[in-house]
């Protein structure tokens, strides 16, 4: 069986009195996709933002191949998250400002990729994902379908080896939402990369290798369905 790549012990969070996660554990191997469910304010996307070195838990530990990222400094959790991570949020997020070319050659940029370079390899996942034809275009110009194609490039383009999406399909109707997972998934296990899946939407899920349910801050593991 695979080792896992990244994992969490006994994580606990808390925001003042309220307890988001209590004693929460998560594993994911290379190539694996999980879902992470549960009803809104369960812990979810708090277990997300822990895993990802977003937000540091109070206590328990989260490991990426082998380091503790509570252990990191800040600038080494930065970076992490600019190169070995991908993140695509409900929204989108895309800079407005930016065509879509530029948004998604953004994560190349701050690595260092001269700007030729880096248009060179958005436009290949712009190709790859469908959307193209918004290469030139800002993202005020394009459906919300393609945004989220677009937010998927830029997430993948720097080829990271675990990829975060937190209810990637939430603003979305249940076609393009499908496209859009569909795109996702088979992008993410061609390139090896863990997919941390964050969703309230069994449709949704049902993309994952297996689920993580949070429930008041606790976790409990699904095995997948054979």
């Amino acid at each position: 069986m695979t080792e896992p790549l990244l994992t969490a012990t006994a994580l606990r969070k808390t925001f003042g009195p309220t307890i988001a996660l209590d004693d929460a554990e998560f594993a994911i191997a290379p190539g694996e996709v999980v879902a992470i469910m549960g009803p809104s304010g369960s812990g979810k996307s708090t277990l997300l933002h822990c895993l990802a070195g977003i937000v540091k838990p109070d206590a328990g530990s989260v490991t990426y191949a082998g380091a503790e990222l509570s252990s990191m400094s800040d600038t080494a959790r930065s970076q992490l998250r600019r190169s070995e991570f991908g993140f695509v949020f409900q929204f989108g997020q895309l800079v407005p400002e930016l065509t879509c070319r530029e948004n998604v050659a953004l994560p190349l940029r701050m690595n260092g990729w001269k700007g030729k370079a880096a248009n060179a390899k958005a436009d290949e996942w712009l190709e790859r994902l469908g959307v193209g034809d918004t290469m030139a275009k800002r993202p005020g110009r394009i459906s919300g379908g393609q945004g989220q194609r677009v937010a998927v490039a830029r997430a993948l383009v720097t080829e990271p080896k675990v990829l975060f999406a937190d209810e990637p399909t939430g603003a979305l109707d249940s076609l393009h939402g499908e496209q859009v997972m569909t795109l996702l998934t088979d992008a993410a296990r061609s390139s090896r990369a863990a997919v941390v899946l964050v969703t309230h939407e069994a449709r949704v899920a049902a993309y994952s290798d297996r689920e993580v349910v949070v429930r008041d801050g606790k976790t409990r593991s699904m095995e997948p369905v054979l």
